[in-house]
């Protein structure tokens, strides 16, 4: 049985034109999976109805074998974490400690133990030396890493990134890359929405692409962008890498390391 699965689910925002139509999703465990689409698709509303943030209009969300429908938000967080793609809409504490602290504290937990996962968080994330800083006194890239932290604090089974690299440097994006390997290895499911194809074809192994509120297709970032077809239909492009090797008449590359591969 998946950890986490989604069946048949759908959800329309004005009861005319579903959002999301009979989806049908299964997860587990130690996963790291990739969400893509364009903007409207369906992918966010889709991971929304994972931490009951929405609730389906049809079918079930099951989490451990369980309907999520009779279980608060509030206590589904603490199994499906949620990163939002703009982190000025999760943070409102007055230092990046009482931030990640904040949901730890709410759980009446000791506070020996708030103290280490803040710091494990903190560190993981590259914010030991923030703590003590008010979060919007710092960039935007180190404010979405301080809402990351937050959940990783929480130590949920699940977490949920929306578009992490967006507005991130190189060397956050590589930092991210570390943390998604972190916490897979920690048997954690990791799910990250992102319109950034380079940052897929390196950290996952499996992809889902959603269009017009339908999943279109699973499979490795090597099947999804051969399927010129999806692509077309889902209106999204290979990363830099394969369009630039195909240009150049190489297939089948998606990263510098393929295009070394096949030049050489």
């Amino acid at each position: 049985m998946s950890y986490l699965s989604l069946d048949d689910v759908s959800y329309s925002y004005d009861n005319k034109n579903n959002a999301v139509e009979s989806v049908n999703l299964e997860f587990e465990l130690g996963e790291a999976v990739a969400i893509i689409g364009q903007n409207g698709a369906g992918k966010t509303t889709t991971v929304k109805m994972m931490n009951g943030l929405i609730r389906p209009d049809k079918g079930r969300v099951l989490l451990d074998g369980k309907d999520t429908k009779g279980i608060s938000v509030a206590q589904l967080s603490h199994h499906v974490g949620y990163v939002f793609q703009n982190p000025d809409e999760q943070i409102f504490q007055d230092s990046v400690e009482k931030e990640i602290a904040f949901s730890l504290k709410k759980q009446k937990l000791p506070q020996t133990e708030i103290t280490t996962r803040v710091k494990d968080a903190a560190r993981l994330c590259h914010l030991d030396n923030k703590l003590n800083e008010h979060p919007y006194n710092l960039p935007y890239s180190q404010r979405k890493f301080v809402t990351i932290a937050a959940i990783i604090a929480m130590n949920p089974e699940v977490m949920v990134f929306d578009e992490p690299t967006a507005g991130q440097d190189h060397n956050s994006i590589i930092r991210l890359n570390k943390i998604i390997k972190k916490l897979t290895s920690m048997h954690k499911l990791v799910i990250t929405i992102t319109h950034d194809m380079s940052f897929v074809v390196n950290n996952f192994k499996r992809v889902i692409v959603f269009a017009q509120a339908h999943k279109q297709k699973e499979g490795s970032p090597a099947e999804i962008f051969s399927d010129e077809s999806l692509l077309r239909k889902s209106k999204l492009e290979p990363p830099v890498i394969g369009q630039l090797a195909k240009k150049l008449g190489f297939s089948n590359v998606l990263t510098v390391t393929d295009l070394l591969r096949v030049v050489n």
